[in-house]
């Protein structure tokens, strides 16, 4: 009988690997068994660091535009403005009134004025 070798989907799979884990440090990025533990805690890593960094914008924004609406004074507090907003209907997004704030406030606060009316 002659010896059978060994086919190279293994090894493909594992240069697959490799390659993924090849900037990582020390045995993490050679060792084949380390390698497959710090893939899968780098891509829990990436799934739970991709819902925080929404969480993150939107407590930036909420945070500049508070910044702008307390230092003109119009309004005393962000829940107030965003409360008024919903009641004219006035569908702006934080993300926009966050640009608003940094880039044009004569803008916002135009928003803000025609809301106290």
């Amino acid at each position: 009988m002659t010896r059978i070798k060994r086919g190279y989907i293994a090894r493909r799979r594992r240069t697959k690997m490799r390659l993924f884990a090849s900037s990582f440090r020390g045995a993490h990025s050679r060792l084949t068994r380390t390698i497959t533990q710090q893939r899968i805690r780098a891509l829990v890593s990436a799934h739970r660091d991709r819902d925080r960094k929404k969480r993150d914008f939107r407590r930036l924004w909420i945070t500049r535009i508070n910044a702008v609406i307390r230092g003109r004074g119009v309004f005393c507090s962000y829940s107030k403005f965003i409360n008024s907003l919903y009641k004219k209907q006035l569908l702006l997004n934080r993300k926009i009134l966050a640009q608003m704030a940094i880039s044009n406030k004569n803008c916002l606060y135009t928003i803000s004025n025609e809301i106290l009316k």
